[in-house]
């Protein structure tokens, strides 16, 4: 019998895997301390909008007791974690849904679920660039609309207007990454009315916003999912943790086809515990909503760049006339970690995204600003 070759296999991936391309994510400490001799210890995390504060105490006690445990299987559904969500949330139980790696599981579940080769998937940028990369790979069609050039905001009549028959999720993300901006409730009553669609609302970050949830839309739409982490304000990015409010028709579907098992005991226990942990997640908002404000009317009144309003632990920065690249390289030679945007759709190459620390990282990410503004 002939040994086949590689190329004999090649045929039976499916075209559309072909067709994704891959996410960018930030760089973690260790590589950037590897990359330019920095100590670790030293490095100023901004880029990926994780928690400075580090993981909650009460967080680490549970893994460390859960940890005896991991000789066994959880639970197949994270019972205990969503019956803990319905008490956070004040939903039912029917209408939670946890699982893991992180939110981008769940993402991955309901393109799923609802997309197909050729279906279409609407999404204003830019934005978080995973909700079109997961599409591609179950044979689905970005469909990329502009938010408004001048702030970011949503333009409705765009999103209509792209609405085609074949459209079956329009995925919003509130606030919005990279931009900080959030979506009212009056228009995702009006999407949801006027449209056929799946309307997903990623709330990754709206722990840190002012402006409140818009998870109670579920109860009056069939057709709203609501998607939560607990990478962000939870401070549990590595233990890989996500969960939607959804109708229970959605949530009894999506238990379907998502893996059994996916959420450890060690991510299980830790995020009930953080739940309960209520101090901890006061602290952590408030430091962000007490510092944002500040840090960005000084970047913007003590340097040439503008720096734009957000809602989230990030913001914004267009660095014009100097490219993102050359900020993000001038930060690193400074030991702080910032985020270039040139990945993201819709935004050039002119700005950054720098996550909101302590006060003490914040007055070094303006000296640095300031500095980087004095050399342009």
């Amino acid at each position: 019998m002939t040994k086949k070759t590689k190329e004999t296999y090649l045929s039976l991936r499916k075209e559309a895997v072909l067709n994704v391309p891959k996410y960018v994510p930030g760089k973690t400490t260790s590589q950037i301390a590897e990359e330019y001799g920095f100590n670790p210890e030293t490095v100023i995390k901004l880029n990926s909008n994780e928690n400075p504060l580090g993981a909650s105490g009460a967080s680490i006690r549970a893994i460390q007791k859960a940890a005896q445990n991991a000789s066994l299987y959880p639970t197949a559904d994270a019972t205990d974690l969503r019956k803990a969500l319905m008490k956070h949330t004040g939903f039912s139980f029917e209408n939670i849904v946890a699982s893991g790696p992180g939110m981008d599981s769940l993402i991955d579940a309901v393109n799923q679920l609802f997309v197909g080769a050729g279906d279409e998937v609407l999404i204003p940028v830019p934005t978080f660039t995973y909700y079109g990369i997961s599409a591609i790979g179950f044979g689905g069609v970005p469909v990329y609309v502009n938010l408004n050039e001048a702030d970011y905001s949503l333009d409705v009549d765009k999103i209509l207007s792209a609405v085609t028959e074949k459209t079956k999720i329009i995925w919003l993300c509130s606030p919005n990454n990279p931009t900080g901006n959030v979506i009212d409730a009056e228009t995702i009553r009006f999407l949801a009315e006027e449209t056929g669609a799946i309307l997903f609302i990623d709330e990754a970050y709206v722990d840190f916003s002012t402006k409140g949830s818009l998870s109670a839309l579920v109860n009056e739409y069939e057709n709203i999912i609501i998607g939560r982490t607990f990478s962000k304000a939870f401070g549990l990015a590595g233990a890989r943790l996500g969960y939607l409010i959804a109708p229970e028709w959605i949530v009894s579907d999506l238990l379907r086809i998502l893996p059994p098992f996916a959420v450890s005991v060690l991510a299980e226990a830790a995020a009930i515990a953080v739940l309960e942990d209520t101090d901890y997640l006061e602290a952590g908002v408030s430091m962000v909503q007490s510092q944002r404000p500040l840090l960005i009317e000084n970047i913007s009144k003590k340097t040439p760049y503008r720096a734009y309003p957000s809602e989230s632990n990030f913001f914004i920065v267009d660095v014009s006339p100097q490219t993102a690249r050359e900020a993000v390289d001038y930060f690193l030679k400074n030991g702080i970690l910032i985020r270039s945007c040139d990945s993201f759709e819709n935004i050039g190459k002119n700005t950054v995204r720098i996550t909101i620390g302590t006060p003490e990282m914040n007055q070094k990410v303006l000296k640095t600003f300031e500095t980087f503004g004095s050399i342009s």
